[in-house]
């Protein structure tokens, strides 16, 4: 039996009261950038220390697992989407590329429209491309750009960007969230889709009338000059991403071009230019460099000694308490969304919250009566309405950094997602979409 233990979670809860709380106290305080006092990469190391304190084993060992948890192999992919995207970013501003794609955006779409076509535009890239980090890298600076040209405001533009990328991130079948929900639970992947998307479309149709109306207050510049050259680099990587070409050579691919560029197209620009401009994305990028490498490694220190699976026994206890489940639906379906949520929580990681709690979900679906299909997709929907909306987690951290933002004041900005939650608390409590039970039922009756 696999040791459980309540207090290996206590380190993830110190670093938030930190990392939240002095960010609070400083703004309570009239702080200017109360939220950057005190940075998340520093309020996290006492929660590193009370981790190896409370581990088991030599120090040596304990010191070991942390190492372990940030060299695992989804957080070095992160770090260098994090470093390529900042070097992207950078030299596509520095060559004047993401000016003449706002300029183009804005002479080609109606004011109102600016906000929902962001919207969407980074939706239908995050679905075709799988990942949500890729599609952040990506939009992001076009955001930033627009809230300049437009006089929106930096939050809700790039907000819209982050809903629009877990938009895509939920319901693209080649995403790892959906990989993962579908294999744990035992279904069919176009079937999940099928329910996921009837829940997901409402709640993308209110963040778009949502956004259409916020975007009436935008002021665009209508006197333009177009540089269609400029755009190449952007474009190419839109279209790359949607041809499901991998994430890491898009933004390489993007800055060789937009450098090519530059050096023909700009007198000034030189080779050694270039070069600063990749190495200064590279280090916008540190603070979420240095912060996701220590949420790994303090993941897996809170795994190893049982917090994840002391967490996932109080659900499992709580499910059976229940005398007759199968007429308690909507319970198991509840307990699935919070279990998968509170992992996710811990973890800052919505793939790794779903194959951890998995097993757990699988159980109390069968114990319940829950389609497979369904618990899949409460699983994904409630793991990516988190990832979307925590501050420390690597989707929030990226879109903050490339827009210089604090990522607790993107919170309330990444409007799909708590319109999603809404969707999918209706969703439990109604029964809703009608249908998919009755074929579970019968298909169990078979």
């Amino acid at each position: 039996m696999r040791a459980q233990s309540p207090w290996a979670l206590t380190p993830m809860l110190l670093f938030m009261a930190l990392f939240i709380g002095s960010g609070l106290y400083y703004q309570a305080q009239g702080v200017e950038y109360a939220f950057y006092k005190i940075s998340a990469p520093v309020a996290i190391l006492p929660a590193i220390i009370l981790s190896l304190f409370l581990a088991k084993g030599t120090i040596n060992k304990r010191v070991e697992n942390f190492i372990s948890g940030c060299a695992n192999h989804t957080i070095v992919t992160m770090l260098l989407i994090f470093l390529l995207a900042g070097g992207f970013a950078s030299v596509a501003k520095s060559i004047g590329g993401v000016d003449a794609v706002v300029d183009l955006g804005l002479s080609l779409i109606p004011a109102p429209l600016v906000l929902p076509g962001l919207f969407v535009m980074t939706a239908f890239m995050a679905t075709a491309m799988g990942t949500s980090m890729g599609s952040i890298a990506a939009v992001a600076p076009i955001a930033v750009g627009l809230a300049e040209a437009s006089e929106l405001p930096l939050v809700l533009t790039v907000g819209t960007v982050m809903g629009g990328a877990m938009f895509g991130d939920n319901l693209s079948i080649i995403s790892d969230t959906t990989i993962a929900a579908t294999r744990t639970q035992g279904c069919n992947m176009r079937d999940k889709f099928r329910l996921n998307f009837k829940i997901a479309i409402p709640a993308a149709l209110l963040t778009i009338i949502w956004l259409f109306i916020q975007g009436d207050a935008a002021n665009v510049n209508t006197d333009i000059e177009h540089s269609p050259i400029k755009v190449l680099p952007y474009l190419l990587v839109l279209v790359l991403a949607v041809l499901g070409l991998n994430v890491i050579v898009v933004l390489l691919t993007g800055i060789v071009l937009a450098g090519f560029i530059g050096l023909w197209q700009l007198d000034a620009y030189t080779v050694s230019q270039w070069s600063a401009d990749i190495y200064k994305g590279y280090s916008n990028m540190q603070e979420i460099l240095i912060l996701s490498l220590l949420i790994g490694g303090l993941g897996a220190m809170m795994k190893s000694q049982g917090g994840l699976t002391w967490l996932a026994a109080q659900f499992d206890r709580l499910s059976r308490q229940s005398g007759s489940p199968k007429s308690h639906r909507r319970i198991g379906e509840g307990i699935i969304a919070v279990a998968v949520a509170l992992v996710n929580m811990c973890t800052a990681n919505n793939t790794v919250a779903i194959l951890i709690s998995g097993s757990l979900a699988k159980d109390i679906a069968e114990r319940y009566g829950v389609d497979p299909k369904r618990s899949a997709s409460i699983m994904d929907m409630s793991s990516c309405i988190v990832q979307g909306i925590i501050p420390y987690g690597a989707q929030m951290l990226l879109a903050a950094s490339l827009a210089g933002l604090s990522p607790l004041s993107l919170i309330t900005a990444v409007t799909y997602c708590w319109f999603l939650l809404l969707a999918m608390v209706v969703s439990i409590a109604l029964g809703w979409p009608k249908g998919f039970r009755d074929s579970f039922a019968s298909s169990s009756a078979s």
